[in-house]
């Protein structure tokens, strides 16, 4: 339980600080479904956050538009038109500033960011995706299609919380 309240304190503070070439744009949009970076997403408010090993590794912040933390917080499926979910991704390091203070190595934090990575509801634009577009930026920088074209087919298993995998955390 303590690691996981110095994750979520770690993330809240990262999220405010992170490097800006983390996920920042030019402007360019992701191919495939169109969509840029939006404004301001980092001031999102908090729906959860995960710590994801194996393959990726990473320290997660899911962070949810107005719309988005209307939709969670009633309880609302499917997702309305304007929802937008991001997901913002961290290496985990330790922490051996952390680690003197509790006398031993147990704490992690969000090392260099990987990615950031949005959901956006339109059930209108992107029907035949169950009514989301899909974009992920590395370093501010959409990915390729290859990339784009694999987001619908891994939410397919969540279908019946409308491809969404998170949770509200309150």
């Amino acid at each position: 339980m303590f690691f996981v309240l110095v994750a979520v304190l770690a993330l809240a503070g990262v999220i405010a600080h992170m490097a800006p070439a983390s996920g920042q744009s030019d402007g360019e949009a992701a191919p495939v479904f169109g969509i840029k970076i939006p404004p301001g997403y980092r001031d999102w408010k908090l729906i959860s956050v995960a710590h994801e090993a194996g393959d990726f590794n990473d320290l997660r912040a899911v962070l949810g538009n107005d719309v988005a933390i209307k939709a969670y917080r009633d309880g609302t499926l499917p997702f309305p038109d304007g929802a937008i979910i991001a997901r913002l991704a961290w290496r985990y390091v330790p922490s051996e500033e952390n680690n003197k203070v509790f006398g031993r190595p147990q704490s992690f934090v969000a090392g260099p960011p990987t990615n950031v990575q949005f959901m956006v509801k339109d059930s209108s634009k992107y029907a035949a995706t169950g009514g989301w577009g899909f974009a992920q930026f590395n370093d501010g920088k959409p990915v390729d299609e290859v990339v784009l074209n694999t987001c619908f087919a891994c939410h397919e298993p969540v279908k019946a919380r409308d491809f969404v995998f998170t949770r509200y955390a309150p």
